[in-house]
């Protein structure tokens, strides 16, 4: 009779009870920007519990993250305020492939890294004595090897940074909104996040808006981030097999004289060979579709690919000629942290043209910071946005 009270609870269940009772619910957190340090901050939030929502204005990696080389270093920040960061974030990129099958989803593998001299003016090809790759059979000079396939890699950036979010919201739940982020409020514990049609609240923000950050006026008006428009192309040869696994970091002497040019290539396993470079400082236009690469700087970068390799010459289709804008601090140094003030508010951008390689450390960061309230991966402080205040 006394287990039939509305008074009394047998033993058995008290314990069940209250273990419901004190379990607190997951921590709502609000990720702003669809670019790799955004999604990878989703996903890192998300494996810990976090109930995420990642807001995009236009498609997953449709800038800078889908048009990026994709190149990944050990050790190169060695010596500078990135170089933890880079560190965690080259291994981590390990990890992650290993995880997700990145050689087969993304395009992940170690690679060989050299530096070459190109006279341009020097049209005769190679001698056979040389000891570089076939392919590489262009007037170069001077070849040096800057990277091994223990400390340089590479991934595809727009698979990888899908298929990291692909994991995500597959597995850990996160929750994909499309929208522009007008503005975001703190207070009482909760932050507001307005976008074009509506409002969203959650426990906790992340704004990683990449170029677009000297856009957003709340950001603006402390963290100082401008765009450095960098071209690039991506050209498919006729004999895609006959392209080792080697990216070619180059001092360019062009025919006509002036100052030397420092382009990237980098074969892919998917057959394709990314050329980069010709960047400058412009203005970002408001809408990421709305980014159009300089015909010139384009025409350039087909001239050095197709004097370093008859490979990469007028039998190459081409499959993408494009520009991105890459978020660069006045410090060059990323900005990772929460936003003095503005308590549960935090942004992470400015990685300028490491942004792929230092996505995961930041993400996971990132993660550490808004769930647990600091980061052991890696150290922030020298990353934080206090940094500018008073300046």
């Amino acid at each position: 009779m006394l287990l039939n009270s509305p008074f009394l609870i047998p033993s058995r269940f008290t314990t069940v009870k209250a273990s419901m009772e004190v379990t607190p619910p997951n921590k709502r957190v609000l990720v702003c920007g669809g670019g790799v340090i955004g999604v990878c901050t989703a996903y890192f939030l998300s494996k810990k519990g976090a109930a995420v929502t990642l807001i995009e204005q236009s498609s997953i990696a449709c800038a800078a993250s889908g048009k990026a080389g994709g190149f990944l270093a050990l050790d190169w920040c060695d010596g500078g305020p990135v170089s933890s960061l880079a560190r965690a974030s080259f291994n981590l990129h390990r990890t992650l492939a290993e995880e997700l099958n990145g050689k087969e989803s993304y395009g992940y593998r170690p690679v060989n890294t050299l530096s070459l001299s190109v006279t341009e003016s020097e049209s005769q090809r190679r001698g056979k004595e040389s000891t570089l790759p076939d392919w590489i059979d262009g007037p170069v000079k001077s070849p040096k090897t800057i990277g091994t396939t223990n400390t340089t890699a590479q991934v595809h950036p727009q698979l990888f940074t899908r298929r990291l979010l692909e994991k995500a919201v597959a597995e850990y739940g996160v929750k994909v909104l499309p929208g522009k982020v007008k503005t975001v409020e703190t207070g009482g514990g909760k932050v507001t996040v307005v976008v074009d049609d509506g409002v969203i609240e959650g426990d906790a923000v992340v704004l990683a808006l990449g170029p677009w950050t000297s856009k957003f006026k709340l950001l603006s008006s402390l963290v100082r981030v401008h765009g450095l428009k960098a071209h690039s192309v991506v050209l498919e040869p006729k004999d895609a097999d006959a392209i080792s696994a080697d990216a070619l970091f180059l001092s360019y002497y062009p025919a006509h004289g002036g100052q030397p040019m420092d382009p990237e290539i980098y074969p892919r396993p998917t057959g394709e060979v990314y050329i980069c470079g010709m960047s400058s400082q412009e203005e970002v236009p408001d809408n990421p579709e709305e980014i159009e690469p300089n015909p010139d700087s384009i025409r350039v970068l087909k001239r050095v690919a197709s004097t370093v390799s008859s490979y990469l010459g007028e039998e190459s289709e081409v499959k993408a000629e494009q520009a991105c804008f890459l978020p660069c601090t006045d410090d060059s140094v990323p900005v990772i942290g929460e936003l003095p003030g503005m308590k549960g508010c935090y942004v992470a951008t400015g990685h300028s043209c490491w942004g792929i390689l230092n996505g995961p450390a930041t993400g996971a960061a990132m993660a550490e910071l808004v769930m647990d309230g600091c980061s052991t991966i890696v150290d922030l402080t020298r990353f934080s946005p206090a940094r500018f205040v008073g300046k």
